[in-house]
């Protein structure tokens, strides 16, 4: 998951969002949600993420929406990535879909050693100790 995040923020994927949905569903542990300025930049984030992700020996269950450049789903068994055009980021609204999932957001740079992550509250009894990323 690490060099998924750090790609991301390598190519300036937008607002990258964790969600811990092992919890809540059984095809996943993880989604991680980001933007794309563009369709361009959408497109972009998802052929650097899956040159990343392969150099570390990661291979792709799946890949939806790499030609259309508005939604690309990367399926990784465990983990799945939503890039989003930030229209459609908006109107399918992940991060409100799976409130219940503990999110942590991503913040930093390229040029970051490690991005900074820092826990959104997803309701009212959340364990802080869930979000502890060291």
């Amino acid at each position: 998951m690490d060099v998924a995040v750090k790609s991301i923020l390598d190519h300036k994927g937008l607002e990258p969002v964790i969600l811990e949905v092992k919890e809540l569903c059984s095809f996943a542990d993880y989604f991680i949600v980001c933007s794309g300025g563009s369709r361009r930049h959408v497109s972009a984030l998802a052929q650097h993420l899956e040159e990343a992700l392969s150099e570390a020996g990661a291979k792709p269950l799946g890949v939806e929406g790499l030609e259309e450049g508005l939604w690309v789903l990367m399926d990784y068994n465990d983990v799945v990535i939503h890039i989003f055009s930030q229209p459609l980021r908006e109107f399918y609204n992940l991060e409100g879909l799976w409130a219940e999932a503990p999110q942590t957001r991503v913040e930093g740079t390229a040029h970051d050693s490690s991005p900074s992550l820092s826990p959104q509250e997803a309701s009212s009894d959340s364990d802080p100790e869930q979000f502890r990323h060291e």
